[in-house]
């Protein structure tokens, strides 16, 4: 046997393999639905084998998937499968409904950036907020008028919202901020203690910047944070100083009362420092409605 007779021979075994191997696959019911539905011939399907295998073998996970948590796929909330190009195919990953439908649900997290938060908090919404308490009322009902008549240009003064620790203060306000970006508007969460402890970082300028000039903002648990007359005075205040002047809505979340704020804020290393305190409390007046929300801890 010559060297050409041994190639066409070679040749000829390769066919009746790959023959083979395309009659097996298509005794599987789904490999053989995804083949019809191409309305390509055998003779060009059996060179897609093991690729229309890999598909009707993720197509077989989404037929029996009942939400994005149970998906088995390669890549989450996708499909691999094929489409007809020019008479061949083309392979390439499909979002699935359940992907289709969280990216629409989700859409809204392009307009609020969280710094250092749990994410339990990108999911707060008005209507799975805790409301079987008399005590919770009077911040509810203003968060609720505060949605309905916020707009960038009304210069609508935020919320001073202290309490104890646990009573969803902050999940009461990221609710709002999350209601408010599915409108489009735009805004940020940054939990103050740890945001402190970032100012050495070499993308804080760029963080501090965006917190500064977001239309709304949160500043979460201000009174918590180790108190320095550099983060006070180089940072504090010309952040609230900045937002007072453009009329930014600003919200802020504390333990503390703004009495309370203004002597935490007062004692540093560098002593007591009544004076610098009192300028911060009297911007955050200007900036804020105080309320309080004394509530059962919903953390135990």
């Amino acid at each position: 046997m010559n060297a050409l007779e041994k190639e066409l021979n070679q040749k000829d075994f390769v066919k009746i393999d790959l023959e083979k191997e395309y009659e097996e696959a298509l005794k599987n019911p789904v490999f053989k639905e995804i083949a019809k539905k191409t309305k390509l011939p055998k003779k060009e399907l059996k060179n897609y084998t093991s690729l229309l295998e890999e598909v009707a073998a993720e197509y077989g996970h989404c037929l029996e998937c009942k939400n994005i948590r149970e998906c088995q796929n390669r890549i989450r909330g996708h499909v691999y499968f094929p489409t007809v190009h020019q008479g061949h195919l083309d392979f390439e990953y499909k979002t699935c409904r359940y992907q289709e439908k969280l990216e629409k649900n989700t859409k809204y997290l392009k307009n609020i950036k969280y710094f250092n938060t749990p994410r339990t908090l990108q999911d707060a919404s008005m209507e799975s907020i805790y409301k079987n308490d008399k005590s919770r009322f009077e911040v509810i009902l203003w968060i609720g008028e505060f949605l309905k008549n916020y707009t960038e240009e009304t210069n609508q003064k935020g919320l001073y919202l202290s309490g104890n620790f646990g009573c969803g203060k902050t999940y009461l306000v990221a609710a709002l901020f999350n209601e408010l970006a599915k409108k489009g508007y735009q805004s940020a969460i940054l939990f103050w203690p740890e945001f402190l402890r970032q100012a050495f970082y070499d993308d804080f300028k760029e963080k501090y910047e965006y917190v500064k000039k977001v239309p709304l903002l949160l500043i979460d648990d201000i009174g918590a944070e180790n108190v320095t007359a550099w983060n006070r005075d180089e940072i504090l205040c010309p952040l609230l100083q900045y937002r007072m002047e453009e009329g930014l809505t600003t919200f802020f979340t504390s333990n503390l009362s703004l009495n309370d704020l203004e002597e935490h804020l007062a004692s540093s290393k560098a002593g007591v420092e009544s004076i610098k305190a009192g300028r911060i409390v009297s911007r955050i007046k200007q900036l804020t409605v105080p309320l309080e929300m004394i509530s059962k801890n919903l953390r135990k």
